[in-house]
């Protein structure tokens, strides 16, 4: 049997092995030997590990959520102004284009809820911190000064939540009528309208 360090450090190169065959072959014709042999295993060693494909993406599920979200707070936390943490929000929450792989697997995790009562809350969870990010930078923007948010501010943010799914959807999707430079502009515009001014100038003016 596997020590326990081993065996953790073991099944998080299986989940990140799920993760990179996911984005070769998609979930939906994704098996457990597509994942064997990404990681360099058997298909009998990798169910030592996890007891099926289904409890495997569960937790790659998990895992790319975590990343998505834990990559993009890090890199809001990192900005000195409101204005600056709303705009790195909106990039980081946007694909980077078609072939953002994590991007679209977790899309097609979003596809998967229904079928099981843990990806129903994983696809929960992302949501909430997604509303999370927008509504703290909306929200402490406003009291600073900085914004002066027009409407309700967990309104605004459910819509920053409702534009960057939608769009990214479009991206990833490989819709040509929607690039990411288009659904930034886009998005950083609805922020102007609610009274939050994101733009490079608005931002220089201010300094």
């Amino acid at each position: 049997m596997a020590r326990p360090n081993t065996q953790k450090q073991r099944r998080s190169e299986l989940i990140e092995a799920t993760l990179q065959a996911g984005s070769v072959h998609g979930l939906r014709s994704l098996s457990l030997t597509d994942v064997a042999k990404r990681a360099g295993l058997t298909r009998g060693a990798l169910l030592y590990y996890f007891d099926d494909l289904d409890a495997l993406l569960v937790e790659a599920h998990r895992a790319g959520t975590e990343r998505y979200c834990d990559q993009r707070d890090e890199a809001v936390a990192a900005q000195a102004s409101y204005a600056a943490k709303l705009r790195t929000a909106v990039d980081a929450g946007l694909p980077s284009g078609p072939d953002d792989t994590l991007m679209r697997l977790l899309y097609e995790f979003d596809f998967m809820s229904g079928t099981s009562a843990l990806h129903d809350e994983l696809v929960r969870k992302m949501y909430l911190r997604q509303l999370a990010t927008y509504r703290a930078i909306l929200g402490d923007g406003h009291a600073s000064g900085e914004f002066a948010v027009r409407g309700d501010i967990d309104q605004a943010a459910m819509n920053l939540v409702a534009l960057e799914d939608a769009y990214g959807l479009h991206i990833v999707g490989g819709n040509s009528l929607i690039t990411v430079d288009a659904a930034r502009t886009a998005m950083l515009g609805f922020c102007e309208q609610i009274g939050c001014g994101v733009t490079e100038d608005a931002a220089a003016e201010r300094d």
